[in-house]
């Protein structure tokens, strides 16, 4: 049997296909597909009467440091939460993101990045990038509200604890319309 020219090309797009998807080789090319994906996407509100409110803020997360807070003192406050995790490339593609908008808007806005993963990979991941977040992990169950089957995912709740934008995948989080819709949070 003959192996044609189109045949050898056929095969060699199947195993740069299962390089890509199937073994860690493929993921930055994922990350590099999301972050393009993620430019165009913005993440939009949830329409009012579809809204839910967070009725129990009661979940206690631990920083870097080791540090225990409760969710229970970020009442009041307009709070952005992304669950995410470094094996992830879609939250690992919108991370530069977050960093733009956590960088102007830290001092209005709390932010509390959970993440799904080992807490020593977290802190080399983000000395190898430079970022500076407020990382959490979970010590309790999160809020029924909040859970998702899928990361990354995030949730802005405005002052009342209504779940104002609920998004999985991957987003643009430093766009003009999330900022908008900060600064109109922030206001109210």
């Amino acid at each position: 049997m003959k192996i044609t020219k189109e045949q050898i090309s056929n095969l060699i797009w199947i195993v740069a296909i299962i390089l890509i998807v199937f073994t860690p080789v493929g993921f930055y090319p994922r990350v590099w597909v999301n972050k393009i994906v993620a430019t165009v996407i913005s993440p939009s509100s949830v329409d009012e009467d579809e809204q839910t409110t967070l009725k129990n803020y009661n979940w206690n997360l631990v920083d870097l440091e080791g540090k225990q807070t409760n969710l229970q003192s970020k009442k009041g406050k307009v709070v952005l939460i992304n669950v995410w995790a470094t094996w992830c490339p879609p939250c690992v593609a919108e991370l530069p993101g977050f960093i733009e908008l956590y960088s102007d808007y830290k001092d209005k806005v709390t932010f509390a990045f959970v993440a799904n993963d080992e807490k020593e990979k977290v802190r080399a991941f983000l000395k190898k990038k430079g970022y500076e977040l407020p990382v959490y992990f979970q010590a309790s169950g999160m809020p029924q509200e909040l859970e998702s089957r899928s990361i990354p995912v995030t949730y802005i709740l405005d002052k009342k604890g209504n779940i104002v934008v609920d998004k999985t995948g991957a987003a643009n989080w430093n766009s003009d319309k999330t900022r908008s819709l900060l600064d109109e949070l922030i206001s109210q």
